[in-house]
């Protein structure tokens, strides 16, 4: 005899004679968390819904309402906060704090993402032998014996009643494309969807799973309800190939394009990606019954579960205070005085006509380097500027990415390709007011790939089609030889081809500089103690 009962989360589940004959599994995902611990703006220290110490809260909550809970991270862990920064380059004996984090919530597994290898391998093995559990990644290799590099392809859990999940982790093999080589020094970048046919059937056959979860650090190629392509096809983000060419995926989990995404399936398969700094927790809910001795997936779902307005978890602030102490101190540092202005007051403005801050940190670049030609740019619309007693605080929260510097050889040719490239990043709304364009806003905003240039004199005009909106373009009083090779300072990733600059890649690197950006600019404020705020207006973007 069967009875119908609904339990508090609303899923049906079936009982037989009073014997449960389904099981109920939660997938917790975060990713992208790049080093967001306390739930404060580094800039200012004031409060901010985001942070491993709010998911936390979160995280305690579900496993009070259910049995089968699986935690996972999808990568890009141990980066992007002044917190990650001065452990990682300053501070590296104790334990990795968001490691720490992790171990605390007893995670089940995290797989690594491309920030993982930023402060370079040292400091990535250490946070990986730190870690009460395994770090993930089929696709990611020893060059010389095909094993994965990190220990383990995939974990197995198996709960009370038999239920046996299989997650296998994935990265985007995109790495070799912005990474410092001698980062990933041994290492192979293999394609994920091989890896995922090679695995997925061993899972089902030899492991005996009865269900398989892909955790991978990437995201969505093509547009998730028409198929359509979002971004040039270059293998960076295979999401949406893994759910239609793979065969047995049940859920994916993803990340890499800090994209919110829940509730919805692609080829049957549950998706969900929990956008970045641990804004939200991804949520996959799975119902099995059992049929004949085997399990079978009843029904899945995906959802998205907000930090605003959850308190931190004081136990693991309590266990990290010391770290952030010791941050805080550094980040209030003074280092230099600034005469002039620098503050940013409207990030549009600061794209449209040369600035004071752009052009002081080009100038930088372009001293250090000796190049004679400098792009950078203003990564987000948060940046502050700098203010006239200038701290390392206002130098981490500017430069925010833990970039060196490379000097390559290109032509002519390459900048105006660059800066039509560039360009594309502004279109005219309906009533000829100047806007982003979708495809720097979507899938998530990428204000850092805008460049701005000094060395050069050019103007955009983006009233005109993309294509062909550099109107002007001068070095030296002349126009640009286009057929002549010059030496460009710009940041590794952009070097590197990143961010759809494919003008750069495989181009001859004059100079390398491995030390971080902001590490440069302080040390080049510290050592002139005062520095001036300065406009050559080499620059414009017109409309009209």
């Amino acid at each position: 005899m069967y009875k119908l009962t609904i339990f508090r989360n609303g899923v049906n589940r079936l009982k037989h004679a009073g014997q449960e004959k389904t099981s109920h599994i939660t997938i917790l995902e975060t990713s992208d968390l790049h080093g967001n611990m306390f739930p404060i703006h580094y800039a200012n220290n004031h409060p901010n819904d985001v942070g491993l110490t709010k998911i936390a809260t979160l995280i305690a909550q579900e496993r009070a309402k259910e049995t089968h809970v699986i935690v996972l991270d999808n990568g890009d862990l141990i980066q992007g906060t002044p917190l990650a920064y001065h452990h990682a380059r300053l501070d590296n004996e104790p334990m990795n704090p968001m490691v720490l984090g992790l171990n605390y919530l007893k995670y089940d597994g995290a797989v690594l993402g491309n920030h993982e290898f930023n402060y370079g391998m040292d400091v990535l093995q250490k946070a990986v032998r730190e870690s009460n559990f395994p770090w993930l990644c089929a696709n990611i290799v020893n060059e010389e014996t095909g094993e994965p590099f990190f220990g383990k392809p995939y974990l197995i859990k198996q709960f009370a009643d038999g239920v046996r999940v299989g997650i296998l982790g994935l990265t985007t093999p995109y790495i070799p494309n912005w990474e410092d080589p001698k980062h990933i020094v041994g290492l192979r970048f293999e394609d994920p969807i091989a890896a995922a046919r090679a695995w997925i059937p061993f899972l089902k056959e030899q492991e005996q799973v009865d269900v398989i979860v892909v955790s991978y650090h990437g995201g969505f190629e093509r547009d998730i309800a028409t198929g359509e392509p979002t971004e040039p096809l270059t293998g960076e983000n295979q999401g949406y190939q893994l759910c239609m060419e793979v065969e047995g995926i049940d859920v994916l989990l993803t990340g890499h394009q800090h994209r919110s995404i829940a509730g919805a399936q692609i080829n049957g398969v549950t998706i969900v990606q929990p956008g970045t700094a641990g804004v939200t927790l991804g949520k996959v809910d799975i119902v099995l019954e059992q049929v004949e001795g085997k399990w079978r997936i009843a029904s899945k779902q995906s959802e998205l579960l907000s930090v605003a307005n959850v308190e931190p978890d004081e136990v693991l602030l309590t266990q990290i205070s010391s770290y952030e102490v010791k941050t805080q101190i550094w980040l209030d540092q003074p280092i230099g005085k600034l005469t002039g202005d620098m503050l940013v007051k409207d990030p549009m403005q600061i794209r449209t006509e040369d600035n004071a801050l752009i052009e002081f940190i080009n100038k930088v670049q372009m001293e250090l380097s000796g190049a004679q030609i400098s792009n950078t740019a203003l990564f987000d619309n948060v940046s502050p500027g700098f203010p006239s007693d200038i701290t390392m605080r206002d130098i981490v929260s500017n430069y925010i990415y833990p970039n060196t510097l490379k000097v390559i050889r290109i032509s002519g040719q390459d900048i105006k390709d660059a800066l039509e490239q560039s360009a594309e990043y502004f279109e005219l709304a309906e009533n000829g007011e100047l806007q982003v364009s979708k495809s720097f806003m979507e899938p998530k905003p990428a204000h850092y790939n805008y460049d701005m240039w000094e060395g050069i004199s050019y103007t955009l005009n983006v009233s005109r089609p993309v294509g062909d909106r550099v109107v002007q373009l001068d070095y030296e009083g002349e126009p640009i030889g286009l057929n002549v090779s010059f030496d460009v300072v710009m940041n590794n990733y952009r070097a590197a081809g990143g961010g759809n600059y494919a003008m750069f890649q495989n181009k001859p690197v004059v100079k390398d500089i491995p030390t971080d950006v902001a590490e440069l600019l302080a040390g080049y404020i510290m050592e002139r103690g005062t520095i001036e705020a300065s406009v050559n207006h080499n620059w414009k973007v017109i409309w009209t």
